[in-house]
Order: C-alpha cells, then structure tokens, then sequence
C-alpha cells in the first residue's frame, strides 16, 4: 500500500524520460513507456492484493503540507473503490501503449503526453485532500488536447476543443463548488472529511446549490445526459490509445468525483436532486443506445456505446443504496476495460489497415477471413458489452438494475431496455463490420488488397483486456469484497443505505 504513490511518480518521470529519449531513439521511449506503465501497474496489483479493508475507509499513505496557511495538504489515500480503479488505470495505460506501437510522428512527445495523463488520473484517484484531488484533475485534461490535436484523425482539431472545452467547464462548476463549501463552512482544510463535517452546518438551499455545481461539474466529464456530446466527437477524433483511455478511464473521472466528492459532501442537496439524476442516467442509456444503432461510422457506434454504459454508472450511484453503488464501481472498471478493447480494434486493427471506418465500406471486406484475431476480439468485446454472463458487464449491470430496483423500478425497468437495445447496436455492428457480404463496394476502398497481420504487441494487449473481463466476470467479488467495504465506512454513512449485499 506504502508504494502506491510511486504510480504517480514513476508515470511523470516515464513522461520526462520519454520527451527526452525520444529525440534520439523512438524505440527507447516506447520501452521506457511501457517500462513505466508496467511497474505502476504492478505496484497497483501488489497493493490490491495486499489490501485489507478498515472501518475509516480511507487509508493515508502521504499528508504533508503543503500550502499550510489555506490548509491545503498533499494527502493521498486509498480504499477498495479507489484501489479498483488503480488497477484499472494501469491495465488501461499499458494495454493502450501496446496498441501504440507504431506511432511514428513525434513518438517521445506521444508517450510523454500519454504518461502524464496517467500519472494526473493516478493522483485523482489517490487524492484525499479536494484542492490537490482538483489540480490532478487538471493535470489529466490538459495532454488530452495534445493527443487528439496532433495524432488524432477525424476533425482532430474541433474534437479536441469540445473536449477541453467543456471539461474545463466542469472542473470551472467544481471549483466554484468546493470553494463555496470551504469558505461557508469555515473549514480549516480541504481534506475531504473536514468538508463533509463542515458541509453538516450548510442550510438546505446551500446544500442543493453546492451539490448541483459538485456533481454537474463531474457529470459533464462522465458523460452525462445531456451534456455527453463531447464524448462520442473525442473519441472519434482521438487516436486509438487516446481513445481507449478517453473512454477507459478518463470518463471513470467524472464518475469517481461525483462519488467521492458530491455526495458524502452534501448529503442532503444529493436527496433533492436524486430522482433528476435516476432519469437523466435513463435517458442517457436509452438515448445514446438508439443512436448508436444508426450510427454508420464505427467510432460513433462505440462512442455512443460508451456514454450509455456510463449511464448505468450514473443509475448506480443515484440509486444510492450499497448494492447499486458497488454495482457502478464494478462498472466502471468493466466499462473501462471493454471500452478500451472495442476502441482498439476499431481504431488500430481495423482503421489502420482499411482506412475506413464507414460501416458500408467494411460490410463488403469480409474483415472475419482477413483479419479473424480482431473479429474473434471484436466479438468477445461485444459479448461483453451485451452484458452476457462469463463477462464482467454482466454482474456490473446486473448489481445496478438490483439494487436501482429498491429505488426506483420505473427507471430501472426503462434502463433494462437500454440492455436490449445495446445487444441491438453490438450485434449490427458485429454482422455489419465483420461478416458482412462479399460484393465489393463501389465507393470504398477495395476489400481484397491483403491487410497486415495482427502484431505481437496488438495480440498481447487484447489478451491482457479480454483475460480483465472474463476473470471479473467470473469471479466479481476479487473487486466487489474491496468495493464494498469502503462503501460501509464513515464517509458515505448517511448518503447510502445497506442495502442487501
């Protein structure tokens, strides 16, 4: 546990090594990337197995000073729930720098922007003090542009903006959020549990205020209906391990600030707008699911397939009972890990080797014998998404709609559509891309010039996300008996019920 801040360190300095390394030898900033995303990765691993669950929730590995006269420390701590999404983060940088192996164009820079965004989600997810939770946050936005302006494809430019646009829009509400509760509660510090404490003195007016301005500003980077748009443009634009970490774990951002920050803060502002956040997340299940079945470039499908996931995330939490709440933190890791492997294939084993990612196009290649590795990979990634069983999205969604149901069954009966309606778009797109016919098309590229085969690094990172969701969905309690304990502590008494567990 004592070396979990090292994710932090080791991924920064693997971002300087990189930007230097990479004016003399490509091949030496992809090794130390790699090098580095490893080693913090299986620091999180040790420390996930390591762990054991105390009754405070947060255990602290750093609190210094920092800026001592507003009371801001350097506090990082760790939980199940922040523990969990460690893990995910490292799998997710790692599998994403195999996936991009053959970046060429700047490679030192690629890898240093990429390993900075890393080490910014690593400190979010670490951070117990809400001012330095804040500048992490800020940290993980910033490479985002770099990545999709310079080695992005699709209006790489436009994307990108959105993208940074409307996050630093969110992290503005944020800002203004915490700011308000430090100043009107008179807390001596920004640790998270002395703003909970001090948040217990706000009348009912200030408490819905400050959590509509809290959650609204996470909500955004989460993808929440309906300020989701920026997602499904970023992704496209983005290159592929941009991508997957766009959707793998930058979204899983906004989602843990809305549980972190926004509800154990202001309990009582969270009641008044629980039933608005219960149907926002509905709509945007349902929603994003009928757009993506009309999507016809592939990108927007698995764009707008990843908003309506997160919005089983957002049910989770607002269902607010320990069953659904754990049920959305299983889902974001599932999410991030199926994302991450859908944006893969799409982007780098099927994009780069047909140049095309309209769905009219790939029909008539017959991409199951050219390529079958990523049509087999493709498949089990859709499987997954489905929510079918042997896969982590099934206990995920499962968890939530169970525990949604206690709340709220009209909402949850509505996202359980959303469920049929993903199995509708996964399996189109599955049929369409892969096994298609075997007329050519008249406007795309030509379907029998021979495509290059899989890579060594592609085959092992898909390995690495395939083997994440069936090990999870085979045996969930490796993170739901880490989730739920930290669900049970102190910080989130009050805002969640037991619920059945």
């Amino acid at each position: 546990m004592n070396a979990l801040p090292c994710t932090v360190y080791i991924s920064l300095t693997g971002a300087l090594l990189t930007l230097v390394l990479g004016r003399r030898s490509p091949g030496a900033a992809r090794v130390t990337a790699l090098g580095s995303a490893l080693l913090a990765w299986g620091i999180a691993l040790v420390a996930a197995y390591q762990f054991h669950p105390s009754p405070a929730g947060l255990q602290t590995l750093v609190d210094v000073p920092w800026i001592p006269q507003l009371g801001i420390r350097y506090h990082l701590a760790a939980d199940g729930i922040s523990l969990t999404l460690v893990v995910l983060t490292g799998l997710a940088a790692t599998a994403g720098i195999l996936f991009s192996w053959n970046v060429e164009e700047r490679t030192g820079e690629f890898f240093a922007f990429y390993l900075t965004l890393i080490g910014g989600v690593y400190g979010v997810f670490l951070s117990a003090d809400a001012f330095l939770f804040f500048v992490f946050y800020e940290i993980a936005i910033v490479p985002k542009y770099f990545l999709i302006s310079i080695w992005g494809s699709t209006n790489r430019e436009y994307g990108a903006m959105k993208l940074v646009l409307y996050s630093f829009a969110g992290s503005a509400l944020v800002l203004a959020g915490l700011l308000w509760a430090y100043a009107a509660g008179g807390a001596q510090s920004f640790a998270i549990g002395d703003l909970a404490a001090a948040a217990t003195q706000f009348s009912h007016t200030q408490q819905v205020g400050m959590f509509a301005l809290v959650f609204l500003g996470f909500g955004v980077l989460a993808g929440m209906f309906p300020f989701h748009t920026w997602a499904p443009t970023g992704h496209v634009a983005a290159p592929t391990a941009a991508s997957m970490l766009l959707a793998g774990v930058v979204m899983k951002l906004g989602a843990y600030g809305c549980l972190r920050m926004a509800l154990p803060l202001f309990p009582v502002g969270f009641v008044f707008w629980q039933p608005v956040i219960a149907w926002l997340a509905v709509i945007g299940i349902v929603y994003a699911g009928l757009i993506a079945l009309v999507q016809e470039d592939f990108k927007f499908v698995i764009g707008y397939s990843s908003v309506s996931h997160m919005g089983f995330v957002l049910l989770g939490i607002a269902a607010a009972n320990v069953r659904a709440v754990s049920g959305a933190v299983l889902q974001m890791f599932s999410h991030g890990v199926i994302a991450g492997l859908l944006f893969a294939v799409v982007g780098r084993m099927v994009y780069d080797r047909t140049h095309t990612r309209k769905l009219a196009d790939l029909r008539s290649m017959s991409l199951y014998r050219q390529i079958p590795f990523a049509a087999t990979v493709f498949v089990l990634a859709g499987l997954a998404s489905m929510g079918m069983p042997g896969f982590s999205g099934f206990p995920a969604e499962l968890t939530i709609l169970i525990g949604a149901w206690q709340t709220s069954p009209w909402c949850t009966a509505i996202a359980a559509f959303g469920v049929l309606v993903a199995a509708a778009f996964t399996l189109r797109v599955i049929q369409v891309s892969f096994f298609g016919t075997s007329s050519p098309s008249v406007a795309g590229p030509s379907h029998t010039a021979a495509m290059a085969p899989i890579s060594v690094p592609e085959k092992i990172g898909a390995a690495l996300l395939v083997g994440a969701t069936i090990l999870v969905g085979l045996k969930p309690d490796l993170l739901l008996n880490l989730i739920e304990p930290a669900l049970r502590s102190p910080l989130f008494q009050g805002v969640l019920n037991g619920g059945a567990s």
